[in-house]
């Protein structure tokens, strides 16, 4: 049977030499808390021996109190001696990591931007906010009677084709994705009634094939101004200023008669470019005309008493003529070096 452990110098002396051998042993904090638990804690030699201070006699309490207690002391000291040299070691590690050469050149990191074709319709949007218009939206999934009827397009008119349009299925809701902003105007005269002066931008779809001229997804700029009095004089002033704003002051304009379901009369709009990228010429632009009567009366509003005109441009096309961009595709593809080329516009 093992003898009973004592309260002695040679023990007292040998559990402080195995906590100090134990504690330089410790390379970070996590080994120093292990250490300091083995030889501090309540478990460690040293406790074992303070614990044995109660079976002692009255005697000796004082004196071996003294040597355990002193003894504990110094492992104590020896614990926050090393805790401090780690911690502070630990420290200068990790200052040495996050370190950073101020003299360094810095990482090119390139901010996000809006594609060049959302700045544009902004841009276009701003020039009539300019002039005291609105801007209105609308959905994307229109009604058929938005996008066709009350824009005095017949039932059996070509655009009305599933090979022109994308229909949704059911095809009893009489429900598609929108060839045009036009429905916009129309509930933009159900809404807001008259006078009215909005610009409708935004996104339209038809059956289109990808390629260089050509987009199934594309934007539009559609406006309709309906008041007392307004004529195609209005209507030309209003779009020789959208062209000076949009391409520059040497743009100039001309209506060349053509036929719309919603205008009459109607024209398509050309627009000189004095700096187009082959020389200065003509560019078909749009469409426009003075409001047929009986997209008015679709609306409820008498076309004896008001008129208006309305016009329309794409968006991808004004980018194409006005920046020299030579493939529609480039604008769909998401490649960042294309919006590059027209400043990062945040």
């Amino acid at each position: 049977m093992p003898a009973s452990p004592e309260i002695t110098e040679a023990a007292v002396e040998s559990a402080v030499d195995a906590a100090l051998t134990a504690l330089a042993a410790a390379s970070d904090t996590a080994a120093l808390k292990a250490a300091k638990s083995a030889h501090a804690g309540e478990a460690s030699p040293l406790a074992a021996l303070n614990a044995l201070l109660r079976d002692v006699p009255a005697d000796q309490k004082a004196a071996l109190g003294k040597l355990v207690g002193q003894a504990r002391a110094r492992v104590g000291q020896a614990v926050a001696a090393r805790e401090a040299e780690l911690v502070a070691a630990e420290e200068a590690q990790a200052l040495a990591a996050e370190a950073i050469d101020v003299t360094a050149i810095a990482p090119l990191r390139l901010a996000g931007a809006r594609h060049p074709l959302t700045t544009l319709m902004e841009q276009m949007s701003d020039i009539f906010i300019a002039m005291g218009w609105e801007v209105a939206e609308g959905p994307e999934l229109e009604n058929e009677w938005f996008n066709f009827d009350a824009l005095n397009m017949d039932a059996d008119h070509p655009a009305r084709g599933t090979q022109d349009t994308f229909f949704v299925e059911p095809e009893d809701r009489h429900l598609l994705l929108r060839t045009q902003t036009s429905p916009v105007q129309v509930r933009s005269l159900l809404d807001r009634g008259v006078p009215l002066y909005v610009v409708s931008p935004g996104r339209v779809f038809r059956k289109d094939e990808l390629d260089a001229t050509h987009t199934p997804v594309f934007h539009q700029l559609e406006g309709i101004a309906i008041d007392k009095g307004l004529t195609m004089a209005h209507l030309r002033g209003t779009l020789e200023h959208l062209a000076r704003a949009v391409i520059g002051e040497g743009a100039r304009i001309r209506l060349r008669p053509n036929y719309f379901p919603f205008t009459e009369p109607s024209a398509e709009l050309d627009v000189w470019h004095p700096t187009f990228k082959d020389g200065p010429r003509w560019i078909e632009w749009g469409g426009c005309g003075m409001v047929n009567p009986n997209v008015l009366r679709a609306a409820g509003i008498d076309p004896e008493v008001y008129q208006g005109f309305a016009f329309g441009m794409g968006i991808e096309r004004t980018l194409m003529f006005r920046n020299g961009v030579s493939d529609m595709r480039d604008m769909v593809e998401g490649d960042v070096r294309f919006s590059q080329q027209f400043g990062m516009v945040v």
